[in-house]
């Protein structure tokens, strides 16, 4: 195998299909929201091109590669840079600064739900995120009018504005993919649309009612509700009373928060707190025993 095949295959172990044009790149960055103040962490670096661009606009770049050979060449490439930091990490280990930041980074698209967790459930969130993903799937961050509200959209857009900003060229990328891939923006708002002390509890309320598992939304909240209050709030937020939880936009969700926030006892609050975590333990679980289960097959295989 040549070396060009064998960095096709690490490009493909990690789902990343690098980005070819410096001059793209540059345009981007330009038009983008960095100054030199910034500092701004890159995911999955691959072999500089954006690294190299984003040291002529920021103050500091942190690029973090989980692929030991790239990340010895971009250290190797950059050793006179004096503003580029390249660590060999696996960024959903790595710690994320104190200090404020920013994010651009053509991500491996195997794990961008990951990534966007990591980064929007910080405990320091970053100012501005710039993100290469899959059409498809930043669809399902930006929920309507792009797409259905999913459980994702809804616990980003109180925090964050979601957008996307370019439309990539397929042939914009080696290997060349066979999906679309967009920029997808994700700014901080400077004023959240739900306030911070009821953040966990609206964080709670989204989780709990895309996860009881019922035919509609109104049987899902029958112990939150009565059935008098939702048909009202149907009524008042303009929504179906049959309506499944992704038939609701951003707005009628936040009003029904609200609602329940301000006109439900502690007793029926109290049925929904912990859903999130609760929720997030059980991925973890089915994750270990996935892995498990991958690293079972491999030695069978491999035997």
């Amino acid at each position: 195998m040549d070396r060009h095949s064998q960095n096709l295959r690490k490009s493909v172990i990690y789902s990343q299909n690098f980005t070819v044009n410096p001059l793209l790149v540059a345009n981007l960055i330009k038009h983008s929201s960095f100054s030199k103040e910034d500092v701004v962490y890159e995911v999955g670096p691959g072999t500089g091109i954006i690294t190299a661009e984003l040291a002529k606009r920021c103050k500091k770049v942190v690029a973090i590669e989980i692929d030991k050979n790239l990340a010895k060449k971009l250290q190797t490439k950059f050793i006179n840079v004096p503003n580029i930091e390249v660590h060999e990490r696996d960024f959903l280990l790595y710690p994320l600064t104190e200090q404020k930041y920013k994010v651009f980074s053509n991500i491996p698209f195997n794990i961008t739900v990951a990534i966007v967790k990591k980064l929007t459930e910080a405990k320091n969130l970053p100012t501005d995120i710039f993100l290469f993903v899959q059409h498809d799937a930043a669809k399902k961050f930006l929920g309507a009018p792009n797409a259905k509200e999913t459980q994702l959209s809804l616990l980003l857009m109180p925090i964050f504005e979601l957008s996307i900003t370019h439309q990539f060229k397929r042939n914009d990328f080696r290997p060349i993919p066979n999906v679309d891939i967009v920029l997808l923006r994700i700014k901080k708002r400077e004023k959240p649309m739900v306030e911070q002390q009821n953040e966990k509890l609206y964080r709670d309320f989204i989780v709990y009612s895309f996860n009881t598992w019922k035919p509609t939304l109104k049987e899902g909240l029958k112990k939150i509700f009565t059935d008098h209050q939702f048909l009202r709030l149907a009524k008042d937020f303009d929504f179906s009373s049959s309506a499944k939880p992704t038939d609701l936009n951003f707005s009628q969700w936040l009003g029904l928060f609200n609602f329940f926030n301000k006109g439900v006892d502690i007793g029926k609050k109290s049925l929904i707190k912990g859903s999130e975590d609760k929720l997030k333990n059980q991925q973890a679980n089915l994750a270990k025993i996935h892995r498990t289960r991958v690293a079972k097959d491999w030695r069978i295989v491999s035997e």
